[in-house]
């Protein structure tokens, strides 16, 4: 499935190129992503959509060719190994990245997508459109954008609310940022792979909301850590304390979907359940906390629970490392056997 030089050309040549779709980045959400929108892109063109995947470890890109063509017999999915490349062979490129850093990697740097449209005809440039789904720093996003724009293209800042689940099950929440007419060619894109399509504004509004949502979900899913382990030291059920707080004016994402204590939520499969694996990783929660508290600074806005939250996933990050790549919702597993509270 790897692409020869040939290969390459002929997908890159115009009326090809119009019916690909690359998507960039693998991990736990873009995998999930890619599937659904090339599946459903498939089916909307009766098998006539080519694509193509790019990840920093070309492996996973060779199990998401494999897994993808053995659901779907005769799709036609690619490995490019640099993001140019996969730029060059697909109108569409969508990438769902760790963060900042790596979008600067993927956009602007050697063998990026800004400089395979510089290689571009204009009107092939043109005719172009950029979806980046990663959360990643306001500013950093937007000097991107800036990039691609001048480069030709059209890009959308379309972060994602809805976690692994919600990647996997298609029900994901897209909040956009970007030009009004690059919002309405990323619109049927971005319904492949979500239910809910929001658009927030100029280019950066879509990660600003998303930040705001994931400073409150950090924050949540602390105090619901918090909230079942009193109550179980107290005695309580944590199912009986769960189907309280869920129903009651505590209810949240972070206690009905994503509670940390095992045996909660009978009829659910949180990532608590299977040792925290899965879902949405620490390590990014920290970051996006950090993106918050990072814009606190510089608008003047307090954010005294962010910082606090900040601060105990650092700890959590710094003092079990393990649980770095576990889901955010293990804080309670952190907090179960930790010596807090601490002074934060």
């Amino acid at each position: 499935m790897r692409p020869t030089p040939r290969l390459l050309r002929a997908v890159a040549s115009s009326a090809q190129r119009q019916k690909s779709v690359s998507f960039i980045g693998l991990g736990r959400m873009g995998s999930e992503m890619a599937y659904n929108l090339f599946s459903r892109t498939l089916v909307e063109t009766n098998g006539a959509a080519r694509f193509v995947v790019c990840d920093a470890r070309e492996a996973t890109s060779e199990a998401f060719a494999k897994n993808f063509t053995t659901n779907f017999p005769g799709a036609q999915v690619q490995i490019a190994t640099t993001p140019a490349e996969a730029l060059r062979a697909s109108q569409t490129v969508v990438t769902m990245l760790p963060s900042s850093p790596h979008v600067r990697n993927v956009y602007v740097e050697e063998d990026g997508i800004v400089s395979a449209l510089r290689s571009l005809p204009p009107e092939v440039a043109q005719s172009t459109l950029c979806i980046d789904s990663t959360t990643l720093d306001v500013e950093v996003a937007r000097n991107v954008a800036a990039e691609v724009q001048r480069a030709g293209a059209a890009i959308v800042d379309a972060p994602v609310s809805g976690g692994v689940a919600g990647a996997k099950a298609a029900t994901l929440s897209f909040l956009v940022g970007g030009p009004e007419k690059a919002f309405k060619l990323a619109y049927p894109h971005l319904l492949h792979m979500g239910k809910n399509v929001i658009y927030c504004g100029e280019s950066g509004a879509g990660l600003v909301a998303k930040i705001c949502n994931n400073l409150i979900l950090g924050v949540q899913q602390i105090v619901v850590a918090e909230s079942m382990l009193l109550g179980q030291k107290l005695g309580l059920d944590p199912k009986v304390l769960a189907s309280v707080i869920n129903s009651s004016t505590g209810a949240c994402w972070a206690s009905s979907v994503n509670n940390p204590a095992p045996g909660a939520l009978p009829d659910k499969a949180p990532p608590c359940e299977r040792d925290y694996e899965g879902g949405f990783a620490t390590s990014l929660m920290l970051k996006d906390m950090g993106l918050a508290t990072n814009l606190a600074e510089s608008t003047g806005i307090p954010l005294p629970l962010g910082y606090a939250a900040e601060k105990i996933y650092a700890d959590v990050v710094s003092e079990d490392p393990e649980l770095a790549n576990k889901d955010f919702s293990s804080v309670y597993r952190y907090l179960r056997v930790s010596a807090y509270p601490k002074h934060v």
